[in-house]
């Protein structure tokens, strides 16, 4: 390889490291538009063994809340040549499986650790690369060791147990205490109150010819109950002792599944948002009757160039109501040892997508700028990609406000939903359902009835940042919005 730096490049992201015995240098990822998380991902090493130069490819960190990562497929074997460009081996974050891919001229020596392994910690040794034309036989017993060992997985700090800590040395009691100290308390005796036996009462009775054949038999003079006399153990007593079966095991009730590293991200978030964050609730019942008319209306016009839904207008309805009531589209923020609460200029709206490992917020950016057809692709493409594991970090860490739509099924009329930290909302949304309102009447006639499309919003907002009234303000021009959707077209 030319240097002693390796480069390896994710893919949409790239990345690089150095380190050189246990000096590790500040680790960086390279991407559009987001800011470079902590990832080590590359190292010069030499072993405390004789071991020829060589380069340690270590678990890169790839999110902020990544600590640990799992092994996927490896792309290349040991004594593959690599060029720039080429995919050495499937990486699964917390949010994503990723392609790492090496960016210089060298070979693969040493594989440290195999497909499928689980909650690697980042910093953690898992391959070993020489210059090309080396030897690679020579790191044929290279261990995980040789390479610095594996790293501890970075858990939250513990609360101080010291508080709750016995001291060192109990106080010695003194002699006034002694002669104080109440006598043990008397224990009642269990006695049935009937004759004692001896030990020769409580043998059974079993002369000694009979005891000779349960020797012979293997069978526990115990467990027998005597036939005879006074409870005496005849040899028919032995002949027809059977031993009891034991039942065959029931089978399990129930099945245990590894939390995946995903899922371990989204319990540790949402707990945090429901333990830190002061939630409260505003509902409001909709009409989308005139949405639905304006939505086939424009499907209709478009020659399948798109094809709107229900959610876009909502995304598009969302950032308007927060441009009017901005203190929705803000967040808590502690930084430095002091608190702001910081208001974005930008609407950035997440998108809740259910994907097969949980749930993920991928987010349509400047949403106040985009048109609904634009709207619309963006959507699509990027719930296409959060479900097939394909978004860059970039595209699911941030937003400043989100939309959690349920109404695709029709048993939920509505729901209240977790805040996505830091932001200060959420909008929930139930299913679309026909309910019978009172219908204009022209004049002398009786009033009619009509059928309207509605659904239910249901705002989630932070206390610490939306008070009670301002959530319900936001709700109001949310509300005015959907019911007015030509507003959207200006």
């Amino acid at each position: 390889m030319a240097s002693s730096t390796g480069l390896l490049r994710l893919s949409r992201t790239s990345l690089w490291s150095t380190q050189l015995g246990s000096i590790r240098a500040v680790p960086v990822i390279r991407c559009t538009g987001c800011r470079p998380p902590a990832l080590a991902a590359l190292a010069r090493y030499y072993a405390s063994k004789s071991y020829p130069s060589h380069t340690v490819v270590s678990m890169p960190a790839l999110s902020p809340t990544m600590t640990a990562g799992n092994i996927g497929a490896w792309q290349q074997k040991v004594g593959d040549t690599l060029s720039p460009g080429d995919v050495l081996v499937e990486i699964e974050t917390d949010k994503a499986q990723m392609d790492f891919e090496f960016q210089e001229e060298g070979t693969l020596a040493k594989i440290l650790k195999e497909s499928g392994e689980k909650d690697v910690a980042v910093g953690s040794p898992i391959a070993v690369m020489v210059e090309e034309g080396a030897d690679v036989s020579a790191f044929e017993s290279f261990t995980i060791e040789d390479a610095g060992g594996d790293k501890a997985q970075e858990t939250p700090d513990k609360k101080d147990e010291s508080a709750g800590a016995p001291s060192e040395k109990a106080p010695e009691p003194s002699k006034d205490d002694s002669k104080t100290t109440s006598a043990p308390a008397s224990i009642e005796s269990t006695s049935t109150g009937e004759k004692l036996q001896t030990a020769l009462d409580r043998e059974p009775l079993v002369a000694p010819a009979v005891r000779k054949l349960a020797l012979e038999k293997g069978v526990p003079i115990s467990q027998l109950k005597g036939s005879g006399p006074a409870g005496r153990i005849t040899k028919e007593d032995v002949e027809k002792y059977a031993p009891a079966t034991s039942a065959a095991p029931a089978a399990a009730a129930y099945e245990d599944t590894p939390a995946t590293s995903m899922r371990k991200v989204i319990a540790a978030r949402l707990t945090e948002s429901v333990n830190k964050n002061p939630h409260y609730f505003v509902s409001s019942t909709t009409s989308v009757t005139k949405l639905l008319k304006l939505r086939a209306a424009l499907n209709a016009a478009s020659a399948g160039a798109y094809k709107l839904s229900v959610n876009d207008f909502l995304v598009k309805a969302i950032s308007i109501a927060a441009r009017k009531v901005p203190a929705a589209n803000s967040s808590w923020r502690e930084q430095s040892g002091a608190v702001v609460i910081r208001r974005h200029h930008t609407v950035d709206v997440s998108v809740a997508v259910a994907t097969p490992s949980g749930l993920m917020t991928p987010i349509v950016t400047n949403v106040g700028a985009r048109g609904l057809a634009d709207i619309s692709a963006a959507v699509k493409d990027l719930g296409k990609r959060a479900r097939d594991g394909k978004l860059a970090p970039e595209e699911y860490q941030g937003g400043t406000i989100t939309i959690s739509n349920m109404g695709m099924n029709d048993a939920v009329e509505g729901f209240t939903a977790v805040i996505n930290p830091p932001q200060a909302a959420i909008v929930a949304v139930g299913t679309t359902r026909k309910v019978a309102v009172p219908a204009p009447a022209e004049e002398g006639e009786e009033p009619g009835v009509a059928w309207d499309d509605q659904i239910v919003l249901t705002g989630s907002f932070d206390h610490k940042v939306v008070d009670g009234a301002v959530g319900g303000e936001f709700m109001r021009e949310l509300k005015k919005v959907v019911e007015n959707p030509l507003e959207m077209m200006l």
